[in-house]
This record gives C-alpha cells, sequence and structure tokens, in this order.
C-alpha cells in the first residue's frame, strides 16, 4: 500500500495522540493491508509505554523482529520493557542491536538504574566506556545508580567523576546535579558544595540540587541561603524546590517560616502545591502542636487527604495527648483502610498514654472483630565490608530466614548475658558509693 494511506492513518489518529486506540488502530491498519514502517512503530510502542500493555507490547516486539525492525527500534523496546520493569527482556532487546550508539547504552543503564538494579547500571556503565564514549545522559543515570546504593563503593562515583573532567563535561547541569546529588545521598556534603562551587552557570535544576541536598542533612541555615540566593538570582524554584525548602523548616520546626513558604507558592510564583507540600505542613504544624490549623489545612488538600498524611496527622495527636482530635482522624483512616493496624495501634496508645483503659481494651475489640493483625516490627542493621561497602540486612521479630541466623542468634545471647553483666557492676558501683 501507498506511504499516502499511511499517512491518512497518522493524521486521522492525530499521529497516536489518543494513545487508548493506538493498538486498535494499528491492528485496523494490518486489517486493511497498511504496512507500518519505523515511524508508527516509535509512536505505537511510546502509546503501549504510557498505557502499560505489556502483552500488546510484547507482540508488537514479536511483529518487529518478524519484520526486520529490532535492531533499529531496540532503544524504544528497551525503554518500553524498562518501564514494564522488564529487564530481561530489555536486555534482549538491547542485544538484538546489531550496532550499539551510545543512546542504546543509555537506555539500559537508566532502565536498571530506575529499576533499583544498581550494580548491574555500573556494570553496563563500564562495558559502555569500554566500548563508546560516555555523554551527560550516561553518567547522569550511572551516577543516580551510584546514589542509591550504598552497597557500591564511593569510589565507583569518584572514578565517574574523574572521567567526567577529563572528557570536559563537569559543567552540563544535568552531570553536576547528578555529582551533586550523588556526593550527597554519600554523606560527602563537602563535595556536593564543590561541584556546586566551581559551576560557571546555575540553573533551576542546579540551585534545586543543592538545596535538597542540604534539606536531606538537615542544615536548615544552607538551606534558606540557598534558597534566598537563588531568588536573588531571578531563577524561579519549581515545586521540588518548595519541598526541599518546606522539609528543612519541618525538621527544624521553623512553622511559621513553613508557612511563610508555603503561601509564596501560589502567591509569587502561582504554583499549586502538590498533595506532598501539604502533607509536609500538616506534619510541621501537627508536631508543633496547632493541631486545629493542620485540621483546618487538610480540608483544603485537593482530592482530600490520603492515609499516610492522615497517620501522621494520628502520631501528632498522640504526642500532644488529644484523643479528641485522634478518634475523629482514626474513623477516617478506619473508613479508608479498616485492614491497616497503623491506626488502631495509634489509637490504643493514645488511650493507655491518658489512662483510658475502656477505650483501649474496646480497640482491641474492634481489631479482632474486624480480624486486624498487627504488622510485625522490622529492624534494619548496617554493616561495613572488607572492601568498605555498606550492607543494610533487614530482620523481623522470630526471623530465621537469614542463612546463618543460628550463629546471629546465639550472638545475640552473648550481647545480652554481656549487658546484664554490665548492669550488674553499674549496680555493684552504686551500692559502695
Amino acid at each position: 500500500m501507498s506511504n499516502e494511506r499511511e499517512e491518512c492513518y497518522l493524521l486521522d489518529n492525530d499521529d497516536f495522540a489518543n494513545k487508548d486506540d493506538a493498538v486498535s488502530i494499528f491492528h485496523r491498519m494490518r486489517l486493511d493491508g497498511v504496512y507500518p514502517n519505523e515511524v508508527t512503530f516509535v509512536g505505537l510502542i511510546d502509546a503501549v509505554k504510557c498505557n502499560e500493555q505489556i502483552k500488546e507490547g510484547v507482540k508488537i516486539h514479536g511483529i518487529c523482529i518478524k519484520n526486520g525492525f529490532a535492531s533499529k527500534l531496540g532503544n524504544s523496546f528497551i525503554t518500553m520493557y524498562a518501564k514494564f520493569e522488564a529487564l530481561e527482556d530489555a536486555k534482549k532487546a538491547f542485544d538484538e542491536i546489531n550496532i550499539r550508539e551510545i543512546i542504546s547504552w543509555n537506555a539500559m543503564i537508566s532502565g536498571y538504574a530506575q529499576n533499583g538494579f544498581s550494580l548491574e547500571a555500573l556494570k553496563m556503565f563500564l562495558s559502555a566506556a569500554a566500548e563508546a564514549t560516555p555523554n551527560e545522559y550516561t553518567f547522569g543515570s550511572v551516577l543516580n545508580a551510584i546514589a542509591s546504593a550504598e552497597n557500591i563503593s564511593l569510589s565507583h562515583g569518584q572514578r565517574c567523576h574523574a572521567h567526567i573532567l577529563k572528557l570536559g563535561l563537569n559543567s552540563c547541569p544535568v552531570v553536576s546535579s547528578a555529582l551533586l546529588d550523588m556526593y550527597a545521598k554519600r554523606g560527602s556534603i563537602d563535595e556536593s558544595e564543590k561541584v556546586f562551587d566551581e559551576m560557571s552557570e546555575k540553573n533551576q535544576f542546579v540551585w534545586t540540587s543543592i538545596i535538597s541536598a542540604y534539606s536531606s542533612h538537615g542544615d536548615f541555615e544552607s538551606v534558606m541561603s540557598s534558597f534566598q540566593e537563588m531568588v536573588s538570582e531571578n531563577i524561579a524554584p519549581d515545586l521540588i524546590t518548595f519541598l526541599s525548602v518546606l522539609t528543612a523548616c519541618n525538621r527544624k520546626g521553623m512553622v511559621d517560616k513553613g508557612y511563610e513558604i508555603f503561601n509564596s507558592m501560589t502567591k509569587d510564583y502561582n504554583l499549586e502545591p502538590c498533595h506532598e507540600h501539604y502533607s509536609c505542613m500538616v506534619d510541621m504544624l501537627g508536631r508543633a502542636g496547632r493541631l486545629k490549623e493542620a485540621e483546618e489545612l487538610m480540608s483544603e488538600v485537593p482530592g482530600g487527604p490520603g492515609v499516610s498524611m492522615l497517620q501522621s496527622m494520628l502520631g501528632s495527636c498522640r504526642l500532644h495527648g488529644d484523643s479528641r482530635m485522634g478518634e475523629k482522624v482514626a474513623e477516617l483512616v478506619m473508613e479508608m483502610e479498616p485492614e491497616l493496624s497503623g491506626s488502631y495501634v495509634q489509637m490504643y496508645n493514645i488511650y493507655a498514654e491518658m489512662g483510658q483503659w475502656e477505650k483501649a481494651a474496646e480497640i482491641r475489640r474492634k481489631m479482632r472483630k474486624r480480624e486486624v493483625k498487627k504488622e510485625i516490627g522490622t529492624s534494619w542493621v548496617d554493616f561495613i565490608g572488607s572492601d568498605g561497602s555498606l550492607t543494610t540486612i533487614g530482620f523481623s521479630s522470630g526471623d530465621k530466614s537469614h542463612s546463618k541466623s543460628d550463629e546471629i542468634y546465639r550472638m545475640v545471647e552473648t550481647l545480652g548475658l554481656e549487658m546484664m553483666n554490665l548492669e550488674e557492676e553499674e549496680v555493684e558501683v552504686e551500692i559502695k558509693i
């Protein structure tokens, strides 16, 4: 069939703009004898990815392989499978590409990084660097992977930094922001500051990165001074910037300043606060004991407060011993998530701490009646390996899933005995005195 007929399909359907209809249009094209080209498939893959139609995506991939398009469209399929968290299929699509340019490597590295496979992202980066010249997007993805993976030595990030300097990419905002973020998340805020100070041009993205870095380290003064400097440079903050500033205000207990910043979002920058901004403000007000104001603010949340916001409010009610407000909030949580044990436990604790044992017992009865089971608490232990890498292991009460659980429990018993001996020694010292 002619290219004109294929073009009509694209134009009549606004180039697959209505992504819900894209697959049905594609099947109709095939029934009408119109054979799609690469451009058609790119739009179709994008539509399938947006609608999370993984089965249709696999079918389309098969059709592309059959028609000899698999290698040319490999990058699109890598990003599609990565979106579906099907990384084995993404790797197969990568392997089908005959000539791999850096964009293909970037798609694979980004796919691993976005899905939490940081070590695989690093390995892919090392392979990419051996075969092609990394660009700003390559480094952006691998640095994000290193930033979020404490089991990867920071030295890998430092080597990436050296490579970036060698290629002259350190002035690129994408790379500098990723470097800044990596150092901050790995505890090297001084290195983050160096990266920031060395940048000749600082855009909104870069300013937000340093403000977020300071906020994550609880440095309220640096957050506020950076925010003021950003504004004085006529660089408008975005939603992420404001969230970092509000988080810093929350941690410092600067409620009035937080309210001022929150109100300036709409007043000065025409930005509508998101659920996260409201949640931060509700938590800030609640911690400060301004529960009535927090309740009023919750009523303004577009779409209503979510469970996490209500649970935060419930925690504040417990902190300040307000059982009446706690009851109202708990009822809302129980209506939304009747099987969630957290709200029941919080209310039980509120009543118990206030000596209202009848009401506390009533909460227990409700839990039994509704068959709500208390969630098992989980703890985490960090340990440093011989190579300097940090590993985190989680465990719950009575957990024996670890291969060396018997040895671990013996060590716990030994530590318990040592603690008891120390307590006995302290008692003896006190008696002698």
